[in-house]
């Protein structure tokens, strides 16, 4: 046919059968190159295609399957503990505020916690001061049995002291001095700040009142519902509650029971724990600005800063910073890291004691 090439046969080698001789395409292209004159992609990389391929379905089964793990696990544990019995609660404001007390005589110390604590967290260091002073701790909102209001802030924590020191009528001559440990410390120089002389002395436990140096972005790495699962799942471990206690506490402290363990774990299973948690996560912890360091540093209530000598979470010039920076005498160093309300409850009483007598003498 006209404008059509016929293969050309030739002879086999032995005059056996032709041979098909293959002829180029007129358009003038070369098998297996493109068109464009590059070489079409190797057999091998289709197959490293195909298994990154696999390999992303694989990935996004697994997490279709956690994902539901996780779900359903938090499902499973979404009721709450039930506070133990014969709680004491005081009206502040809109919260119904816990609180335990030590002692009948002597001037007022409120003794407010830190992140993940409670007023039970204070059980040895009360008793200690309870001899000669009144004794009030209390748990923070959103923390332990009080009500859960937010916001979970630190204005909001300092309203809610201020407003337990009037429900208790330490008023008047009769104004506490208010202890603030950890990041309650924040608490604690907010409350001096706002209140006025409504607090007789400040004094920052183991606390600078400062945020955590972390990256803005680190509360958004682990997102729910896997963060609620981690968070439980660490909760319903001894081991783990033992380990973050060993930690903090150190060799000085008595060792932690079961029974223990449960005082530390039951008020994170109340009511509003979880989001106060998720909210200070996004927040950061209790603290105050630089300029209300400033403030508080030439406010004329005494202020003490007391640390445990072998601190974790602070350097060994941290607490003569804290001191200078809020205006109180050189640093009390007492035995312990971080706990020293429970590794050190007679040192950090005797600390208190001199607080006391300071305050006193400044009202005369």
């Amino acid at each position: 046919m006209a404008g059509r090439r016929q293969p050309r046969h030739t002879g086999g080698a032995c005059g056996g059968r032709p041979a098909l001789i293959s002829v180029p395409p007129l358009d003038g292209t070369v098998p297996g190159v493109a068109a464009g004159g590059t070489q079409s992609p190797p057999r091998r990389d289709r197959r490293a295609v195909r298994v990154v391929r696999r390999l992303l379905l694989w990935l996004a089964a697994a997490v279709l399957a956690l994902t539901a793990a996780s779900l359903i696990y938090n499902a499973a544990t979404s009721g709450y503990a039930s506070p133990p019995a014969g709680l004491r609660f005081a009206r502040t404001g809109n919260i119904q505020t816990r609180y335990r007390a030590w002692g009948t005589t002597g001037s007022p110390v409120v003794l407010v916690p830190g992140a993940f604590e409670t007023a039970d967290t204070f059980a040895a260091l009360g008793a200690q001061l309870g001899t000669d002073h009144r004794v009030f701790a209390l748990d923070l909102t959103g923390t332990g049995y009080s009500q859960a209001r937010p916001p979970f802030t630190v204005a909001h924590d300092a309203a809610q002291v201020l407003a337990f020191i009037q429900a208790m009528g330490l008023t008047g001559r009769n104004a506490p001095i208010v202890v603030g440990h950890s990041s309650g410390a924040a608490v604690a120089g907010l409350a001096a700040l706002d209140g006025g002389p409504r607090i007789a002395g400040v004094m920052f436990l183991d606390g600078d009142a400062r945020p955590l140096a972390v990256p803005s972005f680190a509360p958004y790495l682990i997102i729910g519902p896997y963060r609620t699962t981690l968070f439980r799942l660490g909760l319903s471990l001894d081991w783990v509650i033992r380990s973050i206690y060993n930690s903090q506490c150190g060799p000085l402290c008595p060792p932690l029971s079961q029974a223990g363990a449960e005082v530390w774990r039951r008020p994170l299973q109340q009511p509003g724990a979880e989001s106060a948690l998720w909210a200070t996560l996004r927040t950061g912890i209790p603290s105050l600005t630089q300029a209300q360091l400033s403030r508080l540093r030439t406010n004329p209530a005494p202020k003490s800063v007391v640390f445990g000598a072998d601190d974790p979470q602070y350097s060994t010039a941290a607490p003569a910073q804290v001191a200078a920076r809020i205006g109180a005498p050189h640093p009390i160093i007492v035995p312990g890291r971080h706990l020293t309300m429970i590794s050190s409850p007679r040192q950090v009483a005797a600390a208190i004691r001199v607080l006391s007598h300071r305050a006193a003498a400044a009202a005369n």
